[in-house]
């Protein structure tokens, strides 16, 4: 564990690869304080880097994430690095996103989807498959969404329940999203439709175990709340995608071509888009495009037409 013999057992042993798991345990005796301290980690990750420059060795570095998913340390371990990945998954789930958050040697736009199995980590070949329930009966309050995860577009079913309001306040729990995310979009359905959601608890819920950041799955979320507010299920064949403005307007979304051509793939016979001036350009397929330009618009087609 002591950093500074590193250099002579490389010499020694003349790998190809080395992986120090983790770099929160190892030290440099030059330092009086503890293994995984600040100005170890500092002083050992300079270290590595030194030896793996000098000896042009490929040198991998596990650490530790805190509790908000960042990585444990100074960030002089992410500027050091040239390449930051992070392993990421649920530990109720067996499957795990390998994320690449810093490349100095490629993009940083790549997911991998893998999952735990009895031969150790395998690579999940469809990944739209697995956050996607086949053959369930049609419920309210269930929709999907077209999540770009990378440069890969993702099929993923959102689930939400409204119920009545217990005693205290409205509660807004989610799982798979940001919190003030769901707040968000029920203030608006409630200011620009009117719909009594501050009177109702919300209840929202990301299938897969994996967490949504693409602004596109607002109007899922949206069309997910009020189908069950509504008590009216959506058709299990259409997909939701758009971006949902504080007044109320469906914003244009990043990649719509690529989300369509994998909800073609995936035999899905409807999608909802917002309202844009060169979409005719772009893949269709068999699909029926229906395009919305506000939240009126949607709602008064889709879920009250």
């Amino acid at each position: 564990q002591d950093i500074d013999l590193l250099y002579e057992y490389i010499n020694d042993l003349d790998p190809d690869l080395i992986i120090i798991d983790s770099i929160q345990t190892v030290y440099s005796s030059k330092l009086s304080s503890i293994p995984g301290s600040v100005s170890q980690l500092r002083e050992s990750t300079a270290a590595v880097m030194q030896i793996a420059k000098k000896m042009g060795k490929a040198v991998f570095l596990v650490g530790h994430v805190t509790k908000d998913g960042s990585l444990a340390g100074p960030k002089v371990l992410e500027h050091i690095g040239d390449v930051v990945v992070y392993f990421e998954g649920e530990k109720n789930f067996s499957f795990r996103l390998l994320r690449a958050a810093k490349n100095r040697f490629g993009a940083t736009d790549e997911i991998a989807l893998l999952e735990m199995s009895g031969q150790g980590l395998v690579e999940v070949p469809d990944p739209s498959y697995v956050f996607l329930s086949p053959g369930q009966d049609i419920s309210s309050g269930t929709a999907i969404v077209a999540s770009m995860e990378g440069s890969r577009p993702l099929l993923i079913e959102i689930q939400a329940l409204v119920s009545s309001l217990g005693a205290g306040y409205p509660r807004r729990m989610v799982s798979g999203i940001d919190q003030n995310r769901l707040s968000l979009i029920t203030a608006v359905l409630e200011k620009r439709r009117g719909y009594k959601l501050s009177a109702c608890d919300v209840y929202l819920k990301v299938s897969g175990g994996v967490f949504l950041k693409d602004p596109s799955v607002d109007l899922g979320i949206a069309a997910a709340v009020l189908s069950s507010y509504l008590e009216k299920p959506l058709a299990m064949d259409t997909v939701f995608i758009g971006e949902i403005s504080l007044s109320g307007q469906i914003r244009p979304v990043s990649f719509l071509d690529l989300r369509l051509r994998e909800i073609d793939r995936m035999g899905y016979k409807r999608v909802i888009v917002p309202t844009s001036p060169g979409r005719s350009a772009l893949y269709a397929g068999n699909l029926e495009v229906l395009e919305v330009k506000s939240l009126d618009h949607f709602i008064d087609i889709v879920l009250e037409g």
